[in-house]
């Protein structure tokens, strides 16, 4: 049944009712399909005396494991010792992974010192997230040898995640930063400006933690006449080095947007094959390795009309292993600077009135794929489209922010960055593109469209700059 005519039918004043009448509930509960059943059992809310246990302990030999995970789950609510047993139960032997996950974090809700050897011997567990929850419940113990040193012990478990958990809560290990700059303010000398020359040099000289954002998309590997190099590895091993200064530079728990997507390389003649490398996919491990965390994926559509037509082949002779695709996605890949703050913590560093100016209040893409067309430039081939980074500015920095483009091209981001009262810095190698970002810049509708408000500097001078700076 569609949850909101349950919503009409099952109200707060029936479920109250529901759940401080066992016998009522049980004969509820006895007639009803499994999607009420769930929509009951999600809706409990606290169960702060026993009265429901007898009738929840009926639905743990229910055919539906959502339904015996709600059950253990609600149960859990009564805190009561005595369902320790039926918990140790399901922890051990129900044959969903998601009741047992369940029942785990049931044992630990106790929090009574007769779950401590039951939570030690769920360490051991092949499934992590039962070992992480049993962990969550022995926690309440750390202060007891006999638990550190178990816990202790999963420094050299195989999963990631655990033997994270564990470096923090048993061992103290953080991600500490040593910056002094807050996370609303940055350099003075960064401010609206723009350098040229290469970036591999000039972000030397950039302080740790000094941008809020950044957002670029990297040359292709010799897809255009400013991006040759030697190998697909030299190609990488430019981007791993970039990176890591980029993660340097940003601010403790802020993002890094990375705009690519898989290139075909032509072949030299019809007795040889293209070669098609998948960017996204290579750069991911390198920036995971170097402390980046992964949040999401967008995938940009583009019009197929936009875009290099590979399907004309097998439109004709429609011959099996010859299909090609039209390739109409890029990829955005987001990632997070680690820290082991919440993104609550980011968001409390900055004035009420400059998290309100900075809320996103218009309609928004609820999905990861933003459809939004390709733009064509006269003088730089591969173009940032307006849209594309007025939502990653607002989606992932606040009013006054820091934007930065390691190769900003025809400079969109600076652009888009005024246009939302944020700031940039942009570094660019080719001469042939400062021009273009000038004439980028200039068409921003505030206070920021006087050149003499932007700073277009040289290498050298951008040095002398940063030393008077720190």
């Amino acid at each position: 049944m569609n949850r909101a005519i349950l919503s009409k039918q099952i109200n707060g004043e029936l479920i109250d009712h529901l759940k401080n009448d066992p016998k009522s509930l049980s004969s509820f509960l006895q007639y009803q399909n499994d999607g009420t059943i769930i929509y009951v059992l999600e809706k409990l809310g606290r169960l702060e005396n026993g009265y429901s246990r007898e009738p929840l302990l009926n639905l743990l030999n229910h055919l539906n494991e959502n339904i015996r995970a709600l059950s253990i789950k609600n149960l859990a609510k009564i805190e009561d010792i005595s369902l320790l047993s039926t918990f140790v139960k399901y922890a051990s032997a129900d044959e969903s992974t998601a009741v047992r996950r369940e029942s785990v974090s049931a044992i630990g809700r106790l929090r009574n010192e007769k779950a401590i050897p039951i939570l030690i011997n769920l360490l051991k567990d092949d499934d992590p997230k039962v070992v992480m929850q049993a962990i969550r419940g022995l926690l309440v113990f750390s202060y007891r040898s006999e638990v550190k040193n178990e816990l202790r012990k999963l420094l050299n478990h195989p999963n990631e995640l655990i033997k994270e958990v564990i470096n923090k809560e048993v061992n103290g290990i953080q991600h500490k930063l040593n910056s002094q700059q807050k996370q609303d303010e940055f350099p003075t000398f960064l401010k609206n400006t723009v350098v040229h020359g290469d970036v591999q040099e000039i972000i030397k000289y950039i302080p740790d933690e000094s941008i809020q954002l950044t957002f670029t998309s990297p040359p292709y590997y010799n897809a255009r006449d400013y991006s040759i190099y030697q190998s697909y590895e030299e190609y990488l091993n430019f981007l791993e080095q970039v990176f890591k200064e980029v993660y340097r530079i940003t601010k403790e728990g802020r993002f890094f947007v990375l705009n690519t997507s898989p290139i075909i390389i032509p072949r030299i003649s019809r007795a040889h094959s293209s070669k098609r490398y998948p960017i996204p996919y290579d750069i991911h491990p390198l920036l995971v390795k170097m402390g980046w965390e992964f949040i999401d994926d967008i995938v940009w559509v583009k019009s197929e009309a936009s875009v290099k037509n590979r399907n004309a082949g097998f439109l004709q002779h429609r011959k099996p292993l010859a299909y090609k695709p039209n390739a109409v996605t890029e990829m955005l890949m987001v990632y997070r600077k680690k820290t082991d703050k919440l993104i609550d913590w980011n968001i409390k560093q900055y004035s009420w009135d400059k998290v309100k100016k900075s809320k996103v209040l218009e309609d928004y893409e609820t999905s990861n794929v933003w459809r939004i067309d390709p733009t064509f430039d006269k003088v730089h081939t591969a173009v940032f489209p307006l849209e594309l980074c007025n939502r990653v500015i607002k989606f992932y920095s606040f009013v006054g922010d820091l934007m930065f483009d390691p190769f900003a091209g025809s400079g969109t981001l600076g652009r888009a960055a005024l246009n939302l009262n944020r700031n940039f810095f942009l570094t660019e190698k080719e001469s042939k593109y400062i021009n273009r970002i000038k004439e980028e810049l200039n068409k921003c509708g505030n206070l920021f469209n006087q050149v003499s408000q932007l700073n277009f500097i040289d290498f050298e001078k951008f040095i002398t700059l940063s030393r008077e700076k720190i």
